[in-house]
């Protein structure tokens, strides 16, 4: 594989993998260069600004020209992997660079052969697929229209004439099985075509869809039953893509779709009450519910509803049955307890029975809440009574009664306040106190781990519901469930404290106060730091981030516990940078990290090197073995810990700064932002010990921001190393490389102007002249060309510094003109003198007129992450944080005091001007 990347860039690599593909007789062989194409084309196909294009023009004309031929004549497998390589290059060149794309591929519709119609399809399926989610614009629209022309009258006909190859050959089991994959392609490409507007030509032809759409929900063909429960057949396939394509016209183009509307709810009612339990069903019965639960919530669908008795068998029939807690459920529960966890809480739980089922309940209370309550309050206390009877046994029903009580009463929710509107018929606080706490407060926390869940989750769901005393009663009792030996169950009792602690009461203090946690804090450490080491847990982000968030609300109270806690991070973090697999947990484990240090040595800024012990040999090991997930978070720690550092910078630090400046670690944009700060925090704290003991290092400083520069992503990380560099080192140190900086600026300035650059350049400037003096920024100008010191004033100065934002940024450029306008001696008698006014209102302006933050039509803003290739993104850690720093402090309290002082001064020296 090394190998092979290290030649990819030469011209022809790509045709010699496909003509691998198409000529070899190794089978082996032509797959692994289909999937080594496909991964080349992801790679290197989009073309980045700033960067080499990695494929020659040559090499890209090619390819175009014969993958679509490829694709079609290869075996299914390299079929796929060939089509998703086509979608690649189609998101970047369809329909500009590629405009024969489409037309190439309905041609091959009237082959006739379903091998290749299948190629197609699934091509256009991923091509297209993403009009379900792009933003609306004209580009879009253009776009759509263009493959509306082309595709939407060939695909209605490949619709039409597959129909009726199904009657032809519907005792042939092998010809069904390819036109009924060729009809759930169909209909996935009818959704997208269709997701954005409805086209005029699909609702020309609606008669001709909708009526076979209808046919296919209600056909049933022996031969395409499946004896597997697990697996979904085609037939299930079709018929859940077609529930969901009637769904879509329902919510989207309700008139339009009104006549056929009765038809599918029928249709769709049958199917929901004639199909079995098993798992192979789910995604059928969800969008078929979905479907219903869609249409219920149309005001004027709701004559359809409005019947008791349609109400009572629609609870009785479709929503209760698909609540059950099924034996997949409980063997998701016990033995893929991961996946269970991110279907239940996470809300990836789109297509489950449950969730389906759920928002048909809330479609409902929409127009027929007190009708729907009553009904369902029945079966509530039907199955809590079954419960009574015998929990052993029937301690499912009582699962179910919570899962209809939850859906019942929640109305709106978000993921920072659980439910935020309930229902009024709903009494939540005593169905708590007879029903949850009970479970809560049982001594046996492994017994009935199931409902325990549930129990967690009801506190959890229903927070800003329930009183504060409640929520301060379940604190100790969801503390003893982290013990629980299901994963499921302390994960929840995690996440339930997490979200606990990070509600917020009156005056926007945390609800529960440090010292409400203070009885408890003792077991809650232990039990947190536990819980990772029970089976299946060891790296489990709800525990991290329930630590992170403890530590974070109890702020002194964890000092004397640091000791300990310290050396079970530090030990935690050496096992997972061997082999970094859960960036959510790494992420809150270095935020627990910056929390210790934070509240440790704002208590006792001394207990630094104390961390500095502890932590060095991890990031030493870290470093040398370049995890580079750890890399940016290890620079940010570091960071915080030589900012707590009173004066000079210690030993062990300078040992490091050589190697900070390696060009490599600079390649990866994700170590950009906290090396930067970093090497701020090394400037800020020792500029002069640098100077003297490290000057040679000082070209590399500089290399690094000439690189940075060089990058519109980049190039205000660039100025941040600059104005440190300016502002930290004695000035003799950096004399003879002035000029250069200022050169390299220009260059960047001639080459690609942005608005970011340029504000950056402003607050540069000016920082440079309230460190050095204005005669020192007016000299240093004219020494590289005369006369230069008027253009930057007229040209850039004065025309943008009104675009400058932050009030740091701000107060550098006002005391910077303020100096430029009185203590400049060229301003006042030499050609420069006519500037004297413009710059005098620019800085008024600057004080008085709101911000520009428009920005040139030409230029939208690159965004970083946009980078192809998989490189670790940057995660700011928020407990790393650093104060927003003020390079002028309290020299300068008001700027347009300032100002008026010099004003003043200056008028005095040179009276009559």
């Amino acid at each position: 594989e090394k190998f092979l990347e290290s030649v990819e860039g030469n011209q022809n690599y790509p045709l010699l993998l496909l003509t691998l593909l198409e000529k070899s007789q190794d089978n082996v062989i032509r797959v692994c260069a289909a999937v080594t194409f496909k991964n080349y084309i992801k790679r290197n196909w989009r073309i980045v600004e700033d960067e080499p294009n990695k494929i020659s023009d040559a090499d890209r004309t090619a390819i175009k020209a014969n993958i679509v031929n490829l694709m079609l004549s290869s075996p299914e497998q390299i079929q796929k992997q060939l089509s998703d390589a086509i979608s690649i290059i189609g998101r970047e060149d369809f329909p500009q660079k590629w405009p024969d794309l489409l037309t190439e591929m309905v041609t091959r519709f009237r082959s006739g052969d379903f091998h290749i119609i299948n190629g197609v399809l699934r091509t256009a399926h991923s091509l297209f697929k993403r009009y379900r989610h792009e933003f609306k614009s004209n580009e879009l629209w253009t776009e759509i229209k263009l493959v509306l022309d082309t595709f939407a009258l060939p695909l209605t006909e490949l619709f039409k004439a597959t129909i009726e190859l199904c009657q032809t050959h519907g005792n042939d089991i092998n010809a069904l099985k390819v036109l009924f994959s060729s009809l759930t392609l169909i209909s996935k490409l009818f959704y997208s075509l269709n997701f954005q507007d409805l086209p005029e030509f699909f609702e020309d032809n609606m008669e001709t869809w909708m009526t076979n759409f209808h046919s296919l929900l209600t056909l049933d063909n022996k031969l395409l039953q499946t004896d597997d429960e697990e697996e979904a057949g085609l037939l299930e396939l079709l018929k859940s893509q077609i529930c969901d394509n009637a769904a879509l016209y329902a919510q989207k183009y309700d008139e339009e779709f009104q006549p056929y509307l009765p038809r599918f709810v029928t249709a769709i009612w049958n199917l929901l009450v004639s199909t079995g339990q098993e798992v192979k069903y789910d995604l059928l019965v969800s969008n078929a519910i979905q479907f219903l639960a869609s249409v219920c919530e149309r005001p004027h669908y709701k004559h359809l509803f409005e019947d008791h008795n349609t109400l009572t068998s629609i609870c009785e029939k479709v929503i209760v049955p698909n609540m059950e807690f099924r034996s997949a459920d409980e063997e998701a529960f016990e033995d893929n307890s991961e996946e269970y966890i991110r279907r239940d809480l996470e809300g990836s739980d789109i297509d489950t029975r449950r969730r389906a089922a759920c928002d048909l309940v809330r479609g409902l209370c929409k127009f027929f809440e007190g009708p729907v309550t009553a009904i369902f309050s029945g079966y509530v206390n039907s199955m809590l009574a079954e419960y009574a009877k015998n929990p052993g046994q029937n301690w499912k029903h009582k699962d179910a009664a919570i899962y209809l009580v939850t859906s019942l009463a929640s109305k709106a929710q978000t993921q920072k306040h659980g439910i935020t509107q309930a229902n009024e018929l709903v009494n939540l606080t005593e169905f708590f106190v007879n029903h949850i706490l009970p479970d809560l407060k049982s001594c046996n926390v492994n017994e009935f781990p199931v409902l325990k869940a549930d129990a967690i989750k009801y506190v959890m769901i229903f927070r800003s519901q329930l009183p504060k005393e409640q929520l301060l009663q379940a604190v100790p009792l969801l503390i003893a469930h982290l013990q629980a030996e299901s994963t499921v169950e302390h994960t929840y009792a995690a996440h339930a404290l997490e979200r606990l602690f990070t509600m917020r009461g009156p005056n926007n203090a945390t609800l529960i106060t440090s010292a409400e946690l203070a009885p408890f804090t003792e077991q809650l450490l232990t039990n947190l730091f536990k819980a990772l080491s029970l089976p299946g847990s060891a790296e489990n982000e709800y525990i991290m981030k329930a630590i992170m968030r403890s530590f974070s609300l109890l702020q002194e109270a964890i000092v004397p516990y640091i000791p300990i806690l310290i050396g079970q991070l530090t030990h935690k973090l050496l096992l997972v940078s061997k082999n970094p697999s859960k960036p959510h947990f790494n992420h809150y484990l270095f935020e627990s990290l910056c929390l210790s240090v934070r509240i440790t040595c704002k208590a006792n800024p001394t207990t630094v090197s104390s961390f500095e012990e502890a932590l060095f040999p991890v990031f030493t090991e870290i470093l040398q073995n370049d995890v580079q997930e750890f890399l940016p978070y290890v620079f940010q720690v570091m960071s915080l810990l030589l900012e707590i550092h009173s004066s000079s910078i210690p030993a062990s630090y300078m040992a490091l700064f050589p190697h900070l400046l390696q060009p490599a670690l600079w390649e990866r944009t994700g170590n950009i932002p906290p090396l930067v700060r970093l090497l701020q925090a090394y400037l800020e704290k020792g500029g002069a010990s640098i100077a003297a003991s490290a000057a040679d290092k000082i070209p590399g400083l500089l290399g690094v921001f000439q690189k940075l520069i060089a990058s519109k992503a980049n190039d205000h990380q660039g100025f941040y190393l600059l104005n440190s560099i300016i502002e930290n080192m004695p000035p003799e140190s950096i004399t003879q490389y002035r000029k250069q900086i200022f050169i390299l600026l220009f260059q960047r300035l001639q080459s690609s102007k942005t608005t970011k650059f340029i504000k950056s350049f402003l607050v540069f400037v000016n920082l440079y002249c309230v460190k050095y003096g204005a005669i020192a920024l007016q000299e240093i100008f004219d020494s590289i060309q005369p006369k230069m010191f008027g253009m930057v004033l007229e040209k850039i100065i004065i025309p943008e510094v009104q675009k400058v934002s932050g009030t740091v940024e701000k107060k550098i450029c006002a005391v910077g003109i303020t100096k430029i306008l009185t203590e400049c001696p060229a301003m006042m008698d030499t050609e420069y003198t006519k500037l004297w006014t413009p710059l005098l209102q620019a800085l008024i302006g600057l004080f008085e007129l709101p911000e520009d933050d428009s920005i040139p039509d030409d230029e939208h803003f690159i965004d970083i992450e946009d980078t192809p290739g998989y490189q670790t993104a940057f995660s700011q850690l928020a407990f790393a944080g650093r104060k927003e720093h003020d390079p002028i402090g309290d020299a300068v309290g008001n700027p347009k005091i300032l100002l008026a002082q010099s004003l003043h001064k200056l008028s005095t020296a040179c009276p009559g001007r």
